[in-house]
């Protein structure tokens, strides 16, 4: 079935805070694009008690070619349909990332620079420090809605993106019907005085990597990665 409104928001960095006060917390980033505000849903821990803490890697010098047409775009959400061609996300079939490359990193823990929340604060307030640094968000997007304020910041109408991690290879369940191949989330952030990419992925410790059926593990074999 898939994730709802799939796309990715071009956006400046406004300000981000830890959510503590709900069952599966959160990072909150308030974006603007072009005078429009977004809330972007950062999950940091699932609800899967045994497998709580989230996958995580971040590449400080991302490079891929799907990146040039990023640049190009305006500030804004951009609709995507869930093709390799539309320049969706799929970790797998993109060759974005290993899940070997990835580890476990709790929501909040004692200590500096050591738990999602604080990767993730860290990557905004350096983003919000340049004012040429453009945010890229993955995910699916809600809203607006001009009757209810944003529960976060409080703007109207509410408008953003949550699904930002791996959103295929869920076991038969809750999210089973989320699966879907090209249409994973992910948040990139470019520096374009260095022209310099910073990118994070997410993924949950119950999802599965084989998610390639025979036939289009048979063409990954023979084709370049894009």
């Amino acid at each position: 079935m898939g994730i709802p409104g799939y796309g990715v928001l071009k956006a400046r960095a406004v300000r981000g805070v830890p959510e503590h006060r709900r069952h599966t917390p959160h990072y909150q980033v308030l974006l603007d694009a072009a005078g429009t505000p977004f809330r972007v849903a950062v999950a940091t821990r699932s609800n899967d008690r045994a497998h709580a803490d989230l996958l995580y890697f971040h590449d400080d010098d991302f490079r891929h070619p799907f990146l040039e047409r990023l640049v190009g775009l305006d500030d804004g959400f951009h609709p995507l349909a869930p093709t390799r061609e539309s320049g969706a996300l799929d970790y797998v079939r993109g060759s974005l990332v290993r899940r070997e490359q990835m580890r476990t990193l709790p929501t909040d823990l004692a200590g500096l620079d050591n738990d999602l929340n604080e990767k993730i604060g860290a990557l905004v307030d350096r983003a919000r420090a340049d004012a040429s640094a453009r945010v890229y968000v993955y995910g699916g997007r809600w809203g607006p809605d001009p009757h209810i304020p944003d529960q976060e910041f409080g703007f109207v109408p509410g408008n953003g993106l949550h699904d930002v991690h791996m959103n295929q290879g869920n076991p038969p369940g809750r999210h089973g019907h989320d699966n879907g191949a090209w249409q994973d989330g992910a948040l990139l952030i470019h520096f374009p005085r260095h022209d310099r990419w910073t990118a994070l992925f997410l993924a949950f410790q119950s999802q599965s990597w084989a998610v390639l059926d025979e036939t289009e593990s048979m063409a990954a074999s023979v084709r370049d990665p894009v």
